[in-house]
């Protein structure tokens, strides 16, 4: 029997090609650092070493997400006023839940008719 392969871990080129394929997302550097956003509201960045991301998260799910994964998720000091949590790149499954985490973070940044002209972005692709 064949041993499966081990699906590479997704890193910063992971994080800007799909950040960048999601509708309307463009890339702008702030703080010195890649930020993708939507219709000009920000939904993610690549901080500092680009091995995690920050994104939007209501703070009730974050806190939840942080002390249930606190080794894939966390919230940095400076931001923990604000809904956002980081994700270690190196902690995920695979790109497929990058994918569902930059979705689910475009989302929340998205206005009203990228949301009504793309209502199935973020759920699972049919193929």
């Amino acid at each position: 029997m064949a041993a499966a392969t081990v699906p590479a871990m997704p890193d910063a080129e992971d994080v800007r090609r799909i950040a960048l394929s999601l509708p309307d997302t463009t890339e702008k550097v702030a703080w010195s650092m890649p930020t993708f956003r939507v219709a000009g509201k920000m939904f993610a960045t690549l901080p500092e070493d680009e091995t995690s991301i920050a994104v939007r998260c209501p703070k009730e799910e974050r806190d939840e997400l942080a002390l249930a994964e606190p080794e894939k998720f966390w919230i940095a000091g400076h931001e923990a006023q604000f809904a956002w949590v980081r994700v270690r790149l190196a902690a995920l499954e695979d790109e497929a839940e990058l994918r569902d985490i930059l979705a689910d973070s475009w989302r929340q940044a998205a206005p009203p008719r990228l949301l009504e002209a793309h209502p199935r972005l973020g759920l699972p692709s049919a193929d």
